[in-house]
């Protein structure tokens, strides 16, 4: 049975192809003579398309007909060698090479003539062209990396390099929420001067400070500054401040006797004034220009005999202390000891004095009983001013109206902060703190006295939060102040305005007047004259606080503070070195 004709696939059926059409030009390389050697092309000038050896016979391979080159350019180039590559030819080199593949037909023909076949093949084509093959690999080669590097730099730039959205203009802007400031600020002064080792001396213990340029009112250093912590007398400043701005500098404090509810009887009413003084008229005491008990005793037993004619004589003398509560007169952070050591008595709206056993001694000692001592002066200067009942008995109570019989008043305002700050007068502090309450329609006691002397301080502009105060004195150790607060309210008395000049002309001067009359001393001595300020001690606390004239013609407002248990008294010296610092490095202070 013969087999059904196999159709020839498309690779068998373009070999056949290409062997019938070499047979037909008789130039095949098997069946017919071998063709003359090809020269090389005159396009290859660098030689890459090497002559091949005679017996790979390349032109053979390589010269199908151009119907066998599927792609090639037409019809053979006029005045070519038969066999030769066309100078444009188009067709994919896989399929030149396949047309040189051997076909069934080329294979029996050899074997029947006896001739070993020639090579043959991909193998034999590369033996025949090792430089040929070599360069197009390294070209393909190259190109395909060039290709490669190409797409991964697009792949990375679109993954990391994509272009930023472009903004958009919208119909609203949206505002910046930010706030700018209306002016830039100037730069700041590089300041190199510190005191930061001085102000570490082991003497302050704990301490507290704050420098204020007046002029600017920067601050140009600071050691827990906006801590409150207790002022001790420090706080005398507050109070005067207080009263000038509540009470004015001209108020003055009226002490006055009035008719009793029997003819025979007067009231004695105190007003807080603790400079009414029992000497004698031509005699003075520490608080020169006070009124005295003498004189208010005359008026009333000339007034009660022109009001009585049949019973001029008065025998009963009632003690009206009310204008604050007597018992709210001694503060519990207190120290009992000071009485007897002459720096403080009961704080009660009336005595003599201030309450000294011997009235021209600044330090002299106080009583328990400071409404009894004047009471009983009173008593006797009426006896000295001609009573005809001699010395009246004596009660306590409170006025009732009543025709006023006569009344003294004490210096002005003014005058009393003169008295007070450079000898440190703790009577004077108490009494004008509590008719600086008393004025602003509260009940004198200590426990008024943080909204009375905050609410007055508020009148100079400086925020007074955070402030504690318990008395006028500054002897309370619960009073808390920060000593930037002082700082900064010393720059506004510096300014002398709403009548503040009295301070600044009342307060010490460093080796000169006052509490630091014997202070800055040896190496501190160059800041005498130029520091101005208010001392203050407990025996938990150093401080002062004021203003210096610096050495290069600054001015500087400060508050210091050394604070600790059983302080010692060298802690002034140090507060005086501080000083002296601060004077020497003027506004070229730093905080460093």
């Amino acid at each position: 049975m013969t087999e059904p004709d196999q159709p020839l696939s498309r690779r068998a059926r373009r070999e056949a192809e290409a062997a019938a059409g070499r047979r037909s030009r008789g130039s095949d390389p098997v069946e017919g003579m071998p063709s003359a050697p090809t020269p090389p092309p005159a396009s290859d000038p660098l030689g890459f398309i090497a002559a091949p050896p005679a017996s790979a016979q390349p032109t053979e391979l390589l010269g199908a007909a151009p119907a066998a080159l599927p792609g090639a350019v037409s019809g053979a180039v006029p005045g070519a060698v038969p066999g030769a590559v066309p100078g444009a030819v188009s067709a994919a080199p896989t399929e030149v090479l396949g047309a040189a593949l051997p076909d069934a037909a080329a294979a029996e023909s050899a074997t029947a003539t006896g001739d070993a076949p020639a090579p043959r093949g991909i193998g034999a084509f590369v033996r025949a062209h090792p430089r040929a093959v070599l360069s197009t690999a390294l070209g393909v080669g190259f190109m395909l990396l060039a290709t490669g590097a190409l797409f991964a730099g697009v792949a990375v730039g679109s993954a990391q390099g994509a272009p930023a959205p472009v903004p958009t203009a919208s119909a609203t802007p949206t505002p910046d929420p930010r706030a700018l400031p209306a002016t830039i600020a100037a730069p700041s002064r590089l300041r190199t001067c510190s005191i930061d080792a001085i102000a570490r001396d082991e003497r302050l213990t704990t301490f507290f400070g704050s420098v204020v340029n007046t002029t600017t009112g920067e601050v140009l250093f600071e050691r827990q500054g906006q801590t409150p912590a207790r002022t001790a007398s420090a706080l005398k400043v507050l109070t005067a401040a207080a009263a000038l701005a509540v009470l004015g500098p001209d108020f003055r404090m009226t002490t006055r006797v009035v008719a009793g509810s029997t003819p025979d009887t007067v009231v004695l009413v105190g007003g807080g004034d603790a400079t009414l003084s029992r000497l004698p008229a031509g005699q003075e005491s520490v608080y020169r220009g006070a009124p005295k008990l003498s004189d208010l005793a005359a008026q009333v037993v000339a007034a009660h005999a022109a009001a009585n004619p049949d019973s001029p004589g008065i025998t009963s003398l009632v003690i009206d202390a009310t204008y604050w509560s007597s018992a709210d007169a001694w503060h519990p952070t207190w120290n009992r000891d000071r009485i007897a050591a002459g720096f403080q008595a009961p704080a009660t709206a009336l005595m003599v004095d201030g309450d000294r056993s011997d009235p021209r001694q600044q330090t002299s000692p106080r009583s328990n009983d400071p409404i009894g001592r004047a009471a009983a002066a009173f008593a006797q200067a009426l006896a000295d001013a001609g009573n005809p009942a001699g010395v009246p008995a004596i009660s306590t109570g409170a006025a009732v109206g009543g025709t006023v019989l006569g009344q003294v008043q004490s210096q002005p305002v003014k005058t009393l902060i003169a008295q007070m700050l450079p000898n440190s007068d703790n009577m004077l502090g108490e009494m004008l703190a509590r008719v600086t309450s008393k004025q602003l329609g509260l009940d004198g006691s200590t426990a008024s006295l943080t909204q009375a002397i905050t609410g007055a301080l508020n009148t100079y502009g400086v925020p007074t939060d955070g402030l504690i105060i318990k008395d006028g004195s500054g002897l309370a150790t619960d009073n808390a102040v920060p000593t930037r607060y002082f700082a900064q309210l010393f720059a506004v008395i510096n300014a002398r305005g709403n009548n503040l000049g009295i301070i600044m002309d009342a307060l010490p001067v460093a080796g000169v007047s006052g509490t630091l009359s014997g202070r800055f001393t040896g190496s501190n001595a160059i800041a005498r004259g130029n520091v101005t300020a208010k001392t203050g001690f407990l025996r938990t606390a150093h401080t002062l606080v004021g203003v210096v004239r610096a050495a290069d013609g600054s001015v500087l407002s400060f508050g210091f503070y050394a604070i600790r248990e059983g302080i010692s008294d060298s802690a002034r010296a140090a507060l005086d070195t501080v000083t002296t610092a601060v004077f020497s490095c003027g506004d070229n202070l730093s905080n460093n």
